[in-house]
C-alpha cells in the first residue's frame, strides 16, 4: 500500500482543521444558542431612542414609523428598498442616516464612516458640522 504525499497529508490537515473551526464557529453564534428550558429569548429591539444636547445642539433619535401608510409614502417618493429604520434630529432638522447590515450606521455627513450606533452617528455629524445647520436631505438632486 502506497503511502500518502505531503500534498494530500496537507490537504487532509487543512480540510480538517476547517471543518472544526466551521463547527466551533455555528456553536458559538447568537443563534445557535439555546435558551434554558421554559425562557424565551427576547428579539433585539434595535438602537434605543435618544435626546440629549451634544457641543451645544441638541440631537434627538427614535425608531421611525413602519406601518404601511410611511411604507406607501416612501414608495410614492422614491424610496423604493430603502425604508427609513431610524429617524435623527439636530436641532430639529433631520440628519439622513442609514444602516449598513451589521457594519453599521452612517449618515449624509459622514457617508464613508461606519459608526456602532445612530447617537455615535449624530455625535461625529455635529463635530463635523462645526456649527452649521443640517441642509435637508434631497433625494431628487
Amino acid at each position: 500500500m502506497s503511502r500518502p504525499t505531503r500534498r494530500q497529508a496537507i490537504g487532509v490537515a487543512t480540510g480538517a482543521a476547517a471543518s472544526i473551526a466551521l463547527v466551533g464557529t455555528a456553536a458559538t453564534s447568537p443563534g445557535a444558542a439555546s435558551a434554558a428550558p421554559g425562557k424565551t429569548e427576547a428579539p433585539a429591539l434595535g438602537p434605543a431612542p435618544f435626546d440629549e444636547v451634544f457641543q451645544g445642539r441638541r440631537i434627538q433619535g427614535a425608531p421611525a414609523a413602519t406601518d404601511a401608510h410611511a411604507h406607501g409614502q416612501a414608495h410614492a417618493q422614491g424610496h423604493a428598498g430603502h425604508d427609513a429604520v431610524y429617524r435623527v434630529w439636530i436641532d430639529g432638522r433631520e440628519l439622513h442616516v442609514m444602516q449598513h447590515g451589521s457594519s453599521g450606521w452612517s449618515s449624509a455627513i459622514n457617508h464613508y464612516e461606519r459608526f456602532a450606533t445612530p447617537l455615535d452617528t449624530a455625535r461625529t455629524a455635529v463635530a463635523s458640522l462645526k456649527g452649521a445647520h443640517v441642509v435637508p436631505f434631497d433625494h431628487t438632486a
